[in-house]
Formats: C-alpha cells, sequence, structure tokens
C-alpha cells in the first residue's frame, strides 16, 4: 500500500529517499496483502490531478483533509480534485475542489519529517470527518486504507485497484524503522507476513478503533528500509497526534472571523 504519488518529481523523489523506486504517473500502486474494504470509511478520500488518483487523505473537518506534504507541496490548489467518502476512487462519494494547501513549516524535502499538509476544500462536504486519535503505543492494533498497488516487487505491473483496500496490522517498536525515523513524530508500522504499504498509498490513513469509532493515527510517509520490495520492512507513517497542535491551529487561523 505505498504511494505512488503520481505528481512526478516531489513523488518520485519521496519514494527514491523512502527506499522505493521512483515511478511513472500512470501507475498508481496499492496495498500489498491487504484486502477489499469490508465497511464504509467516509472520511477516506483520493487526490487526483488531471493524470488520475495519486494520493490518499482524510477529512478531518467539514472542509480539511489531512494529506502527506510530499503529495501536494508545491502543488496548484486548483489542479486537484478530492473524492470523499467512495471505497472506489473514480465514481460515488462527494467531488469537492481543493482551495488551499498548507504544508507542514518543518518540511524540506521528500524523506524528511514533518511529512504532513492541510488542504482546505472550497465548500464544505456532508461525509462524517475522522477525529484523530491519541498517541498510539508499539503494541497498538491498527488498519491501513488505500488504493496503492497490490504486487511487492518492483516493476511487477500490477496497477491500482479502483477498490479501497484495507490491512490490519500493529505499531512497532521505533528501532524496526531505518535511521532517519523520528518517535516523536513518526509512527513506526508493522509489514505482518510480507504485507504492508505500497506505491499510491501516500497521505492515507493509518487508523486505530475506539469503541464503535475509527480515529487517525497517522498518514503514510515512507519506507521503513532501502528495499525497493514493498512489505518488505516496516512502513513509516506521520503521526497525526503528534501534529494535533499544529492542525488545530492553522485550521483556526484560516476561520472565517
Amino acid at each position: 500500500m505505498r504511494g505512488l504519488l503520481g505528481r512526478a518529481a516531489a513523488v518520485a523523489a519521496a519514494l527514491v529517499v523512502a527506499g522505493a523506486p521512483a515511478v511513472s504517473a500512470s501507475v498508481q500502486p496499492n496495498i500489498v496483502g491487504g484486502e477489499p474494504a469490508a465497511e464504509p470509511y467516509p472520511f477516506m478520500t483520493s487526490l487526483s490531478d488531471a493524470e488520475g488518483h495519486f494520493c490518499g487523505a482524510s477529512l478531518i473537518r467539514s472542509d480539511w483533509l489531512v494529506t502527506a506534504a510530499h503529495c501536494v507541496d508545491g502543488v496548484p490548489a486548483d489542479t486537484l480534485t478530492a473524492r470523499v467518502g467512495s471505497a472506489d476512487r473514480a465514481e460515488g462519494g462527494e467531488v469537492a475542489q481543493p482551495a488551499e494547501v498548507v504544508v507542514h513549516p518543518s518540511y524540506t524535502s521528500p524523506g524528511s519529517t514533518g511529512d504532513v499538509a492541510l488542504v482546505r476544500l472550497a465548500q464544505p462536504v456532508q461525509a462524517e470527518p475522522v477525529d484523530i486519535a491519541a498517541a498510539a503505543e508499539p503494541g497498538t492494533e491498527t488498519r491501513l486504507l488505500g488504493w496503492g498497488r497490490t504486487c511487492a516487487p518492483e516493476g511487477c505491473g500490477d496497477e491500482s485497484p479502483r477498490t479501497l483496500q484495507q490491512l490490519d496490522t500493529r505499531v512497532v517498536a521505533d528501532e524496526r524503522c531505518a535511521a532517519g525515523f523520528d518517535g516523536r513524530s513518526e509512527v513506526c508500522t508493522g509489514n505482518p507476513e510480507g504485507a504492508g504499504a505500497c506505491y499510491g498509498d501516500s497521505g492515507g490513513p493509518q487508523i486505530v478503533r475506539d469503541g464503535d469509532r475509527w480515529r487517525l493515527v497517522g498518514m503514510s510517509s515512507r519506507s521503513g528500509n532501502n528495499d525497493p520490495v514493498c512489505g518488505s520492512a516496516p512502513s513509516i507513517y506521520t503521526s497525526a497526534p503528534a501534529h494535533q497542535t499544529w492542525i488545530d491551529e492553522t485550521i483556526a487561523a484560516q476561520a472565517p472571523t
């Protein structure tokens, strides 16, 4: 399930820095070892451009999405389309026009920490947003969502499925992720039996069950090692709770007075 990031340069660079091979904008990778979504996820969002789906995102307010910075850094908002609340990345749900992109100030380049961005929608949508979780400790059971590639090896030729995929996994110890991982602001996410995020899943959510609701743990950022084979090591997700203060303050600053 790791991010194909179809936005050429920045997206391809993120994959290379993360230890994944650069892929063409026509490839839309998905979750390796996952299965079709078993329930509705109204907050789940597909970001697309003229070439189609390239990253995932999560609805956290009626008019705000959170995703990975490397998905949208330097990208004009008016070139993006957001499809919210559909398991089909090409049909259904609510289609919204982004109006503004805000990248975290600590983000510098693909592979860096601070890989989080907010996307403001021109108009609110009706779908139910997801709340941000408390910090997830190692051993916490989580679920990954995305439309990334479903085969692991580089150049395997598998295309992104139209149907949303899910994978149940768990948070693992920080040392399982490679050098450059920051346990204060990132989440090291397990790869059970070689399953995990792949090309096309970037920006998409890692969620945790809280009673009868899902809450947001993190956003897919990069591979946890230097192997281009998806699922060969844990994945790195940007921590949503670690960035909640920035998220809340940024949204509040943009609110009409």
